[in-house]
């Protein structure tokens, strides 16, 4: 591109050179021959006033020296020379001077400039002035020299310009070259510098803003992957190790089976509906969802939870009000945030876990407390990719609790102690 920028520049400053330089070439030509012809003439009429009226009648008559290459001649009346040097007969140009004008003509690789002698009211003779045309043009050619000279130092200094405006307008273009290359490569933290050029600065900002949202949507499908995931785990294990013990004990009643795997499926749908929610819902408030009392969503997870718990040697108890267990929650989010904390405590706390539901008049207080502590700053904990594991499910049960317009905290750390806010009203 650089190449075509000066180019491109080359040809306009040709253009406008050749426009500028041809009507000066002309007029230098015109110039140095008027200029030429005046010299001419002045030098003809300093002669004319050396000449005397006697001359017709045989005086001689002396004429002042001309310039180096000039010829200073002087004709009576009859065209005839009679003094100086010059052909012997004047020819048409003494003949036009001797009707009483000054006469100017360019032949015979000559200018000449005649100018008439009168005497009162009579021309008596003429002046004849001539110097070699080819000593004009040569001062012509110097002239052309020069304008030609000049031509091609502003064409050179064009050409200067125009290759520092290239680098300019191309150095923008070849970072965000680049910029678009790191980014096709899989970097996408690569962002176009600005630049003092509006229409590419432009191009720069239309570029981040693309890459931005290719990156969100980028990172918004890997979460959407790893929430999955993580998500589906462990009800998929339970459902396994289910449908495994049944099979294994022949004396297993198959419908207590059968409705454990099917309390178990309808779980897996509710994780994946609140999985796919999230994800299509970005970071904002989630779609309105079907609410269910609070004391409903913590006896199906005390359902799910208490056989695991106990597998451990370890308790699991859940205490609330009933005036609080009847209040209304977001179900399938309060779910997927209590199975979270359950997962959570289940493999990295200690000792007995509480699940205490609270009634705080504007607002559910749903605390989940094990006997370990968190060694984790609680600022950073939520964050993803922190703590022993993936990193994945405090981060999520946070991004659930805020869609659903709630607060999850690490309430305290030793003991460990999460805590979820869930208001009761719109204004809180």
């Amino acid at each position: 591109m650089r190449a075509r920028v000066v180019r491109v520049a080359l040809v306009a400053a040709t253009v406008a050179l050749v426009l500028l330089a041809v009507p000066l070439a002309v007029a230098i030509r015109y110039a140095f021959f008027a200029d030429e012809g005046g010299e001419l003439e002045r030098d003809a009429m300093a002669a004319v006033v050396r000449v005397g009226p006697d001359f017709t009648v045989g005086d001689p008559v002396e004429l002042h020296a001309a310039r180096p290459g000039e010829g200073l001649a002087l004709y009576d009346a009859s065209g005839r020379l009679r003094s100086g040097a010059g052909p012997a007969l004047g020819g048409g140009v003494v003949t036009r001077a001797l009707a009483g004008d000054v006469a100017q003509s360019r032949s015979g690789g000559e200018l000449v400039v005649a100018v008439p002698v009168s005497s009162g009211e009579r021309v008596i003779g003429v002046i004849r002035a001539a110097t070699s045309a080819g000593t004009v043009w040569t001062r012509v050619f110097w002239g052309w020299a020069a304008l030609l000279g000049l031509c091609l130092v502003a064409l050179g200094a064009a050409v200067g310009v125009a290759r520092r405006q290239a680098s300019v307008l191309t150095a923008p273009l070849e970072a965000l070259a680049g910029t678009s290359l790191a980014v096709a490569d899989g970097d996408l933290t690569a962002r176009a510098e600005q630049n003092t050029i509006p229409e590419i600065d432009e191009v720069a900002r239309a570029h981040n803003t693309m890459v931005d949202r290719l990156a969100q949507l980028l990172e918004h499908e890997r979460n959407f992957t790893a929430n999955a995931s993580h998500q589906l785990r462990t009800p998929l294990a339970g459902l396994q190790l289910g449908l495994e013990a049944a099979l294994a004990d022949p004396d297993a009643d198959p419908r207590a089976a059968l409705a454990e795997a099917a309390e178990r499926s309808r779980h897996l749908d509710h994780t994946i509906e609140e999985v796919l929610r999230l994800a299509r819902s970005g970071l904002g408030t989630l779609p309105s969802v079907r609410e269910q009392p609070a004391g409903d969503v913590l006896e199906a997870a005390d359902r799910r939870w208490h056989g695991p718990f106990a597998q451990d040697g370890r308790r699991l108890t859940m205490t609330w009000e009933p005036e609080a267990g009847r209040l209304p929650v977001p179900g399938h989010t309060v779910e997927q945030v209590v199975d979270i904390l359950l997962d959570n405590a289940h493999r990295h706390g200690r000792g007995t876990v509480t699940v205490t539901l609270r009634d705080l008049e504007t607002a559910l207080a749903l605390d989940v407390a094990d006997e370990g502590s968190a060694d984790l700053d609680p600022r950073a904990i939520f964050e993803r990719g922190m703590g022993d594991g993936s990193g994945i499910g405090l981060a999520l049960a946070r991004q659930l609790a805020d869609a659903a317009g709630g607060r999850l905290s690490l309430a305290s750390t030793a003991p460990t102690r999460f805590t979820l806010l869930l208001p009761l009203h719109e204004d809180l």
